[in-house]
């Protein structure tokens, strides 16, 4: 890691503290001091987070051997499709990834390529050892802490999304994707009744595997 990189992370992190330092003071203008966080790290971002159906069960069941070839793996055919699509990625834990992206076209896009992807590496593959993905997007403004972490309700629907209610080869999808992917080619949206805290609706995304 560069020292530059090192500076710019160091430096996020140090200002955010100091400012929820402040806002923690007796007497803070909590208002001012939340208008001068969003004015410093808040930008809008379409967010995924990814999971992979079945993990846990596989690797309870294989070992953990298993679980590090799965990882290894899903980041070789996934990361392509991300810097394909100009996507960033922030972080992974575990099987899941966190990713962003400038528009909501290059995120559906991403997902699409990402579940593609993975039907091709599948093929000829024991049932054990393939990928099957779960993927969660929103949009909207949130607050961006280096290429370290992002927060917001976007965030947090996007995240359920994507780890606690999709299925394999599911894409789901916040309203506010919806709403900015309403000329997005090839794909249609169904409503789905469960509707993650921080959005207003939520829909999966039908399209061509």
């Amino acid at each position: 890691m560069s020292s530059v990189h090192q500076v710019g992370i160091h430096a996020s992190q140090e200002r955010l503290e100091k400012l929820l330092a402040e806002r923690l003071t007796p007497g803070a203008n909590r208002a001012e001091v939340d208008a001068r966080i969003w004015n410093l790290f808040g930008e809008t971002w379409a967010v995924m987070f990814t999971d992979l159906s079945g993990f846990s069960r596989n690797v309870a069941e294989f070992g953990i051997v298993h679980f590090l070839q799965v990882i290894y793996e899903s980041q070789r055919i996934f990361t392509p499709c991300v810097d394909a699509n100009d996507g960033i990625l922030l972080k992974m834990e575990g099987d899941s990834m966190l990713i962003i992206f400038r528009t909501v076209a290059n995120a559906l896009q991403c997902a699409i390529d990402m579940q593609r992807a993975a039907k091709i590496y599948n093929v000829g593959k024991p049932k054990e050892e393939q990928i099957l993905q779960c993927i969660g997007l929103g949009y909207g403004p949130m607050l961006r802490i280096g290429d370290q972490d992002v927060f917001g309700r976007e965030v947090n629907a996007a995240s359920k999304l994507g780890e606690d209610i999709a299925k394999a080869w599911e894409i789901l999808v916040t309203d506010s994707v919806q709403a900015a992917a309403s000329t997005f080619p090839g794909i249609q949206f169904e409503p789905i009744a469960d509707i993650p805290p921080g959005a207003n609706a939520a829909a999966c995304v039908i399209y061509t595997l």
